[in-house]
């Protein structure tokens, strides 16, 4: 529901005065100087003071001054009240130290409160209070009427003026603060996201080699089981160690990626064949060009545990990567022969396709995996 304006209380910000120049900060406190140095003069040159009459007035200037301080602070607390409780206790003062010869002072001070309450108080309740002070003023100035009338529309205008301005720099401190919020949340999502990046890839790799290797080790122990020559175990050791290898070179391409130095991506899949079990081409089609390093990931990653899952369900399949280079998107296609089940087809977590389905929608993409005319089939399609 939208506040009423009436009963609408200038905001914090404008009434603390955040934001405000230097230039403006130094003027604010030379009027205010202004002021009191008025209120001084018009003390003590507006009728002759003597013993309890200086203390009188002294007394009088210095309770003006707390109470203009006291009211700043209830303003600021947004607390009616107590503001309107002091705002009368000034409009008091003036009209007491009036009669008594302290014209100059007084006038001031009704001048000083129709300014102050339009500028710091619901326009509710600020009107009839700059209406009592001004009404005060024009009956107490020698001035012709038409000259008080303009006077104190002038000093409506600029207490009326001087609320906008207070506001809008509210508000604009208001929305500096929601923008720097916001920069700090983008920032710490940004920080979130890029972690998530880091588990993720560092998860990819290490499932990819480690999986890879608990195969070959997993092939050894049955054969040490059965007593198989110890040529084929000594093979299957050796495999061990070499996908060791290729995923401590993995690693290292990783933490490339996240430097942003990435090899390119047509030369990462001719590698990847070329360490393949069983015959494997790669087909490129489409005008190649550097993708954007989270789609260059995934299809890489995608790669590896589509070759991975052919080592491990079809031993010894023909396998074709096709990679395409589309107006929009880039597709990735990866298809064996199909061929007898290996030792350890059960030996996988099996989250090799969740975690590629999951890359996939991440980047708001495609994964689909499921047997095709001979083999299996993974078609990965990456939006660049």
């Amino acid at each position: 529901m939208t506040e009423n304006v009436w009963t609408r209380w200038p905001s914090r910000e404008a009434l603390l005065h955040e934001g405000v120049s230097r230039p403006r900060r130094l003027l604010a406190r030379a009027v205010r100087l202004l002021v009191l140095g008025t209120l001084l003069w018009g003390a003590f040159t507006s009728s002759p003071l003597h013993g309890w009459g200086t203390a009188a007035a002294v007394a009088g200037l210095l309770a003006a001054v707390w109470a203009a301080w006291a009211f700043f602070r209830a303003t600021l607390a947004h607390r009616l009240w107590p503001s309107l409780a002091l705002i009368a206790a000034l409009l008091a003062i003036a009209a007491v130290v009036q009669p008594v010869g302290f014209r100059v002072p007084a006038l001031v001070i009704w001048c000083g409160c129709a300014v102050v309450a339009l500028e710091r108080l619901p326009i509710a309740a600020a009107l009839p209070v700059s209406s009592v002070a001004l009404a005060a003023y024009a009956e107490v100035s020698d001035d012709a009427w038409l000259t008080a009338m303009a006077t104190a529309a002038g000093l409506t205008l600029a207490g009326y003026v001087l609320r906008l301005d207070a506001e809008a720099r509210g508000n604009a401190q208001r929305l500096l603060a929601q923008e720097r919020a916001a920069r700090a949340a983008e920032t710490e999502s940004a920080a979130l996201a890029e972690r998530a990046r880091i588990a993720r890839e560092i998860h990819d790799v290490l499932a990819h080699s480690l999986s890879a290797q608990l195969v070959h080790l997993e092939a050894a122990r049955l054969l040490i089981e059965r007593d198989a020559d110890r040529r084929q175990i000594l093979d299957r050791v050796a495999a061990a160690r070499g996908m060791a290898r290729d995923g401590l070179a993995e690693t290292r391409q990783a933490l490339s990626a996240l430097r942003g130095d990435l090899t390119p991506l047509e030369d990462f899949l001719a590698q990847l064949v070329d360490t393949a079990e069983g015959a494997a081409e790669v087909t490129v089609t489409g005008d190649r060009r550097p993708l954007p390093a989270e789609a260059s990931q995934a299809v890489r990653r995608v790669a590896q545990e589509a070759l991975t899952n052919v080592r491990r369900h079809a031993t010894g399949a023909r396998v074709r990567v096709r990679l395409d280079y589309g107006a929009h998107e880039v597709m990735l296609d990866v298809r064996d022969s199909g061929g007898p089940p290996g030792e350890l087809t059960g030996t996988g977590g099996g989250y090799g396709l969740l975690g590629m389905r999951e890359r996939a929608e991440l980047l708001g993409g495609s994964l689909r995996a499921g047997p095709g005319e001979e083999g299996f089939v993974v078609t990965l399609k990456v939006p660049v």
